[in-house]
């Protein structure tokens, strides 16, 4: 009986402690970026409408985070864009933040709330 009121007690406190740390993240505003889930490629475009994001591959120089990447619409139509991030350093790692997107033509651009966290040489998106 030691054992079952032992554990529901640790298990209680583990719970608390992990309640009380995502509280402290949300009351500070500070993302668990390691948590995020590794960039895919493809990933779904943060805009919706079954757009497809490929080549997705920022590298990090000169206080930015830059990469070349594809917008797939469903029905294979492509378009070839180019994204620029704030890189900040934090949790160890760089999160790529405020991003600013354009199309290879120069006929569209944009802002985007996707962040990528890079640490490690492991790329996470944010899902935002």
């Amino acid at each position: 009986m030691r054992t079952i009121i032992s554990f529901s007690v640790g298990a209680a406190l583990a719970l608390l402690a992990g309640s009380l740390a995502t509280a402290q993240n949300i009351a500070t505003g500070q993302d668990n970026y390691e948590a995020w889930p590794v960039l895919a490629d493809p990933f779904p475009s943060t805009g919706g409408g079954g757009i497809m994001i490929h080549d997705y591959d920022p590298v990090v120089a000169n206080g930015r985070c830059t990469t070349n990447f594809r917008a797939v619409e469903p029905n294979g139509t492509t378009y070839r864009n180019s994204i620029v991030f704030d890189a900040v350093e934090t949790g160890g790692g760089i999160l790529c933040t405020n991003g600013r997107w354009r199309s290879a033509d120069g006929s569209a651009t944009g802002t985007t709330p996707f962040r990528v966290f890079i640490k490690g040489g492991v790329k996470r998106g944010s899902g935002d």
